[in-house]
């Protein structure tokens, strides 16, 4: 018995030793499970994303990425938190380490040490948060340096939540805050509605903002008027929006998407140019092309259409303020 009290001691202790943060005194927080020593595999053959749409995680998405990655090393990043990824990504097998780093500042983001940390990675998870956080505290640094050239070796690359809205070329940014669908449509250019734009060039993301927690917080009229601005603006001729359900993520292999998890995934295209978006007057977008990806089947997100039956078409219309769909 006094044997099996100092085994669980020890366990205990490791256990401690595993959670406990390395390089204290340093402007990161650095967590690891498992081996952390660098892995090298052979770069995946095709290009792979998760956008994961907030609330309870997708075990399914993780999963993937770890198959797509090939094991290794799974680094996740974040501004703020702890390592609760670690244990829950590390119970799925596969890998040989999973790390969190949190980068809380540009200080952080400028250490050799973090940006390493990332390129060593063989799958790369951005956490929920604040995506202010992340244009404020990572862009022009290495960290994102470091992501982007995880995109450019096909290293899979996830986010859920604001992790997600960094992925697309065009961002809503937050930085004034958030704001509510009716809020967008009654005027946008609400000071709380800022956009950000080639933050990351992500394979087949070129045209698209994106949207988080897209079915509990009603957020299509807010993504119709990002989509609207992004026009007006003269930021691109056409932009396409992504809004992924709670509890859902969109898996990206080579431009063609797959749904897993509870919810749905919507896609809509612009057509045109806004017939009225202009300071404190309602929005007013008309007919653009909407897909609603809810069970089986694909999205190829190059085309911009589902070839095998999987979505249901809509059209959604901003006519002063009130948003219309059919």
């Amino acid at each position: 018995m006094e044997c099996l009290k100092r085994c669980a001691t020890f366990l205990l202790m490791l256990a401690a030793l595993a959670a406990a943060p390395a390089h204290a005194g340093k402007p990161y927080q650095h967590f690891v499970v498992g081996d952390g020593s660098n892995v090298v595999l052979p770069q995946p053959a095709k290009p792979a994303m998760v956008l994961m749409g907030g609330g309870p995680d997708v075990d399914a998405a993780f999963a993937w990425m770890i198959q797509k990655g090939g094991g290794g090393n799974f680094v996740v990043i974040r501004s703020r938190g702890t390592d609760a990824y670690n244990p829950y990504i590390y119970a799925k097998g596969g890998v040989q380490s999973v790390e969190t780093l949190v980068i809380p500042s540009r200080e952080a983001a400028n250490d050799p040490f973090v940006a390493q940390r990332i390129r060593n990675a063989e799958a790369l998870f951005i956490a929920g948060g604040d995506q202010a956080d992340y244009l404020n505290y990572w862009q022009g640094t290495p960290v994102q340096a470091a992501i982007q050239e995880l995109a450019s070796r096909r290293i899979p690359i996830g986010g859920t939540s604001a992790g997600m809205m960094v992925l697309g070329r065009f961002i809503y940014s937050a930085l004034n805050g958030s704001i509510t669908s009716p809020e967008a449509l009654a005027n946008p250019f609400d000071k709380r509605i800022t956009l950000a734009r080639d933050y990351l060039a992500m394979p087949d993301l070129g045209s698209v903002v994106t949207d988080a927690h897209f079915d509990t917080r009603e957020r299509l009229g807010r993504l119709v008027t990002f989509m609207a601005r992004i026009v007006n603006d003269g930021w691109a001729g056409m932009a396409r929006g992504i809004g992924i359900d709670v509890e859902t993520a969109l898996l990206v292999e080579d431009g063609k998407g797959t749904r897993v998890g509870l919810g749905a995934v919507t896609f809509v295209q612009s057509v045109g140019q806004p017939q009225v978006c202009k300071p404190r007057q309602p929005l007013t977008y008309l007919n653009l092309a909407g897909q609603r990806l809810a069970g089986g089947g694909s999205f190829d997100l190059r085309n911009w259409a589902s070839y095998d039956g999987g979505t249901v078409g809509f059209t959604v219309s901003a006519d002063k303020g009130v948003l219309l769909t059919r």
